[in-house]
Parts: C-alpha cells; sequence; structure tokens
C-alpha cells in the first residue's frame, strides 16, 4: 500500500486546480461521511424502536379484545398471532396442549425466535373449567425483523448513494472553482512565457478585471518588467556611447600614430650610418612598436566601428578577384608555406572591398602562423546555391579540442607547438575576431572545423543581386 507521505509527496506534482479539487471532494466526503453516520444510526435506533413498540401495543391490543376466544389464532405472511400457554403450548380451546411454536410467552419484552420479533400480553378471560385446567392464557404476536432490516439497507444505500453524489458534486465544484481562480494566473503564466521567448521587456502584464490578490500580482510583475526595461534602456545606451566612445577615440588615435610611424621612419633613414648602434636599437625598436601600435589601433577600430553598427561603403564587388589579391598579397612572406588556391569563377557579393580583403588576409596569415613550414594551405571560393563560400584550410596540428567557437574571440590567442605568434610575440588576438564581425556585416557569418588533418574556416555570405532584381526591388 501507498503511504500517507508518499501520496503527499506525488501530490506536488499535481496541478493546483487538480489538488483544490480533491480536497474539497475530500472535506466534504469526510463530513457527508459523518453526517450519514450520525443520521442512519439515529434512524435505525429509531425504526427498530417504533417496529417494537407497535409489536408490543398490537399484542396488547389483540389480548383485550372480548371477542378474541381462547381457541383464536391466526397466521399470515408478515405476522403471526397464537394464543399460548405460560409454557409456550399453543392453546387449541379442549384443554388438549398444542406444539409449542413461539416459546414462552415474555410480557413486556420483545423476544427473537426464527427470524421473529415476538411480543407477548396475558389474555384476560372469564372463569371456566378448561381455561383453569391451563392456566393463564397470553397473546403472542410475531413480525419478521426482515422487514425492518429491508428498511434500513435501503437507508443506508441511500445515504451512501448521498455521499457519493456529494462527494462527486463537491469535486466537480471544486474544479469550476479553481479552473475560475487559475484562469488569471494561467493568463499571467502565458504572457510571462511570451516574454521569455521574446526577451522583450518592454511587453506589459495584461490588466485583469478583478481587485484580489493576482490583480496585485500582476501589477506588481507589470511594474517589475517596466523598471526592468529601463534599466536594459539604460545599460543599451551606456554600451551604445561606449562603442561610441571607442571607435571615435580609436579613429582619433591613428592620426598621431600614423604621423609618430612616418617621423621614425624618416628618423630612422635619416640618421642611417650616422647613430650609433644603441640610437639605431632604440629607433629600431619605436619603429617596430610603434607599427605594432598602429595595427592594434586599426583592429580596434574596425571591431568598434562593427559594434558600433557603422557599416562602411556597400559596393557590388567580386570576392574572388578579392581573395586573389590577398593571396598574392601574401605570397611573399608565406614562411615555406605552400599556397594552393581553387577560385573557380567570379563570386560577386555586395559589400565593403577593404573590409572584405582584410577578412580573407586575416584567415590566411592565421592559418600561416599557426602551422609549421612546409605545410600547405587551400583558399577556395565557390558559389553554392544563393551564397557565396570561402574556405581556407591548412593540414596543420588543427585546433585544440572545444576551441572551434572559442578561437573567434577577442584577444585569443593560440597555443598550439607551431604557434610562430605565440613565440615571436607576434599578433594581437583579434584576427578572427574580425573575420567574423566582417562576415556577420555583410550578413553571413564562419565557422571553423579540425581534424587530425588541419583545420578549415568557411566563410558563407550572401550571392549578390543582379543589377536587373536589384532595380525591381
Amino acid at each position: 500500500m501507498i503511504r500517507i507521505g508518499e501520496l503527499f509527496a506525488r501530490s506536488r506534482g499535481w496541478p493546483v486546480r487538480v489538488r483544490i479539487a480533491i480536497v474539497s471532494a475530500a472535506l466534504t466526503a469526510v463530513i457527508l461521511i459523518g453526517f450519514a453516520a450520525v443520521v442512519g444510526r439515529l434512524t435505525s435506533n429509531r425504526l427498530h424502536g417504533d417496529f417494537e413498540d407497535d409489536l408490543q401495543s398490537n399484542a396488547i391490543r389483540l389480548a383485550a379484545q372480548d371477542e378474541l376466544a381462547p381457541s383464536a389464532a391466526m397466521t399470515s405472511l408478515d405476522v403471526v398471532m397464537r394464543v399460548a400457554t405460560a409454557s409456550g403450548e399453543t392453546f387449541n380451546g379442549n384443554g388438549t396442549p398444542g406444539s409449542e411454536v413461539l416459546g414462552a410467552p415474555r410480557p413486556g419484552a420483545i423476544v427473537e425466535i426464527r427470524g421473529l420479533e415476538v411480543a407477548a400480553a396475558q389474555v384476560a378471560v372469564g372463569s371456566d373449567p378448561i381455561t383453569d385446567s391451563v392456566g393463564p392464557l397470553f397473546v403472542q404476536y410475531a413480525r419478521p425483523e426482515a422487514l425492518v432490516d429491508e428498511t434500513i439497507d435501503r437507508l443506508w444505500l441511500f445515504l451512501g448513494g448521498g455521499v457519493a453524489i456529494g462527494t462527486m458534486l463537491a469535486g466537480l465544484a471544486g474544479m469550476a472553482v479553481a479552473n475560475r481562480a487559475m484562469r488569471p494566473i494561467a493568463a499571467l503564466t502565458s504572457a510571462a512565457r511570451d516574454i521569455a521567448a521574446t526577451r522583450d521587456p518592454s511587453r506589459r502584464i495584461p490588466e485583469l478585471e478583478s481587485d484580489d490578490e493576482v490583480a496585485e500580482l500582476a501589477r506588481t510583475l507589470d511594474q517589475m518588467l517596466g523598471e526592468l526595461d529601463a534599466a536594459r534602456t539604460e545599460t543599451d545606451e551606456t554600451i551604445e556611447r561606449q562603442r561610441e566612445f571607442v571607435a571615435d577615440a580609436s579613429h582619433e588615435l591613428r592620426t598621431p600614430l600614423t604621423s609618430i610611424l612616418a617621423n621614425l621612419e624618416l628618423l630612422d633613414d635619416a640618421l642611417a650610418g650616422e647613430a650609433d648602434e644603441d640610437e639605431r636599437v632604440a629607433i629600431g625598436s619605436a619603429l617596430r612598436s610603434s607599427k605594432r601600435m598602429n595595427r592594434l589601433v586599426g583592429d580596434l577600430l574596425l571591431l568598434a566601428q562593427a559594434d558600433a553598427g557603422r557599416a562602411g561603403t556597400r559596393l557590388r564587388t567580386d570576392l574572388s578577384t578579392i581573395a586573389a589579391e590577398a593571396l598574392e598579397e601574401l605570397a611573399p612572406v608565406t614562411a615555406g608555406h605552400h599556397l594552393n588556391a581553387a577560385i573557380d569563377g567570379p563570386a560577386p557579393v555586395r559589400g565593403n572591398p577593404d573590409e572584405l580583403h582584410r577578412m580573407v588576409l586575416n584567415l590566411l596569415e592565421n592559418a600561416i602562423r599557426h602551422t609549421p613550414p612546409e605545410t600547405s594551405v587551400r583558399l577556395a571560393v565557390d558559389c553554392v546555391g544563393a551564397r557565396v563560400e570561402l574556405v581556407v584550410a591548412d593540414d596543420g596540428p588543427g585546433l585544440p579540442a572545444g576551441a572551434e567557437e572559442q578561437i573567434f574571440g577577442r584577444f585569443v590567442r593560440g597555443a598550439l607547438p607551431a604557434d610562430r605568434a605565440a613565440r615571436n610575440g607576434g599578433g594581437t588576438g583579434l584576427g578572427l575576431s574580425i573575420v567574423r564581425a566582417v562576415a556577420q556585416g555583410h550578413g553571413g557569418d564562419v565557422v571553423a572545423a579540425s581534424s587530425p588533418g588541419g583545420s578549415t574556416f568557411t566563410v558563407s555570405l550572401p550571392l549578390a543581386r543582379t543589377e536587373e532584381s536589384e532595380k525591381k526591388a
């Protein structure tokens, strides 16, 4: 059997409306059962008492009748009446004892004999030689107790049916009341689920018609959403101002850095052959640091502009041509790598040529930087359906396990044995971040895949529409 505690533990997972209906039905059942038990017991005792009183009164009435002769006797299906002697023998009127049918009479008491309830009363008769010889006579009046038992059984059946019907009606009423009470909560749940799905706190909780605790909860939730929406708006505005500031600061930094870099290059050329060794080392170090800072500021500027939504000029351009130019530009500094290209034809896209060129160049530099010499780097551009795919693959050591998504984070650098960038202190850790920013800014994306035979980077961009379709649009 299931214990009560286990039943309560299981009921915690049931809907509230079901638990309310069950509790309502259970309480009603307890009340009705108690009421039915009291009413049934009182009614049963009353029926038994009335039945016995009726037997006794009938026996007394029959014994008092003048026309009831000592020989009188009658029997029917429901009633048995006998005139008997004190020993219980049937009196036949001629002084000859008869058979004992209902036992010895007991006036004033109800006796159960053979399924019959028997009442007895003494008969008042005159002096007679025959009656004098048998002694006093008694009237025994009997009726079967089953008659009362059948009535009581019907009573208990009626009360049991009333308890069952009342419990069922209480359960249905409890369910109806619970459904009505839970309807506003269901509306709040649906609204909260929609807000969670859209992640839009500007939406509002529906206003309830009632003015109860649930309505107060709805108003509190609506107020909370309003405050969250205001906080999110303030946060978005703050982040947007920060992005604008970073973009503007990065743009402003380029001018003095370009000037410093130019002056250092002029100084290096002017002092060539005249400066001593320490001065040349200092100038070379400052020149390298300036170039690295200029490159870093350029990367930050591009990312800041992407974050701020400052899209460059979008033109119809050929990604195949841009990829070929990037490959040609990088060919002199391959550091012993083998560059292979598979560019089958034009791949028109709509975008910023400089940004796309930077994207392809970063992918190729990343492949060369993170693979050992004498390995191959493959570049392929192809049109696949309504999209253009640019693939850069290598046969190096591949990516660390689980790093396919992490490597596109900002300032993430490689940690493989073949990473020349990590050993030489080069790289800013922003190359692949720029690749993703450019791809997403042009309506596409980039994914990385790794295998024991190397790594593959695939950029997917939407294919540019023809001039006729652009004019129609």
